[in-house]
């Protein structure tokens, strides 16, 4: 089993022990995304699911799904109470995890799914399910306890596969700088070039970057920092500005 695939048994497993603890009210209260319920991020995860395990298999037979079937999926989910979104996630979500892990390695091969400008093989299609379950998953758990980060094992696969979504969201503020960041648990160093108009980021260091790392913080804060979910009542101990940090929180609002 592929170690994406791993990470993403941790987290379902995770999720479901979560809300298998849940009544009513905790369904209805505000998730981290404060413009979201816990159901409705619930139901993002639920029908995601489904709309993910119906690419997977297509993809792996050769099949084209047809256009119009994830409005088709988010229209039935949204009809839902938040009763229902809760109890037929935990359903969709195993089914997506069961096919994942069920996938020979023939059927994994054949896996390559177009998502607008991005082509997927197995490993990138099931670490895209990853980042979502994952970060959603701390929206709803955070709400309960607001020192919780992301697991070591999930931050170890999410932190190699920064790039695409920090390219995506980032927001130039103006200033013209270089800031690199060095993690923990697992160590990397990215560098991030601030101009005018553009944001640049890659992993490592580039010409100009400075030797020593301007900010130092745990993988996990630094991918939930890339996808706007580090600000200041969320934020670990970690080693450098302030100021760097906070402008970094500009650069990346999140999705």
């Amino acid at each position: 089993m592929s170690e994406v695939v791993k990470a993403l048994r941790s987290s379902v497993t995770r999720l479901h022990e979560i809300v298998s603890k849940m009544d009513d009210s905790a369904l209805v209260a505000p998730s981290y995304d404060t413009e979201w319920t816990n159901a409705d991020v619930l139901s993002h995860i639920g029908s995601g699911a489904v709309i993910m395990a119906r690419r997977l298999e297509d993809t792996a037979a050769g099949r084209e799904t047809p256009e119009d079937f994830n409005q088709g999926v988010w229209d039935e989910w949204n009809a839902k109470s938040p009763r229902e979104q809760a109890d037929t996630l935990l359903v969709t979500d195993a089914r997506m995890l069961e096919i994942a892990e069920g996938m020979s390695e023939d059927e994994r091969g054949r896996v390559h799914v177009s998502m607008g400008p991005m082509a997927l093989d197995f490993d990138s299609f099931v670490g895209l399910r990853l980042n979502e379950h994952a970060l959603h998953t701390w929206d709803v758990e955070v709400m309960g306890d607001a020192s919780l980060g992301l697991t070591d094992v999930v931050a170890a696969q999410m932190i190699d596969r920064l790039e695409m979504i920090a390219r995506w969201t980032a927001k130039p503020t103006g200033s013209e700088r270089v800031i690199t960041v060095r993690t923990t648990g697992p160590e990397r160093l990215f560098t991030i070039t601030l101009s005018a108009d553009r944001v640049d980021f890659a992993p490592g260091a580039v010409d100009g970057a400075a030797d020593a790392a301007d900010l130092e913080l745990p993988a996990e804060a630094f991918v939930r920092l890339v996808y706007g979910r580090l600000d200041p009542d969320h934020t670990p101990a970690f080693k450098g500005s302030e100021d760097l940090l906070a402008e970094l929180r500009q650069v990346y609002p999140g999705p």
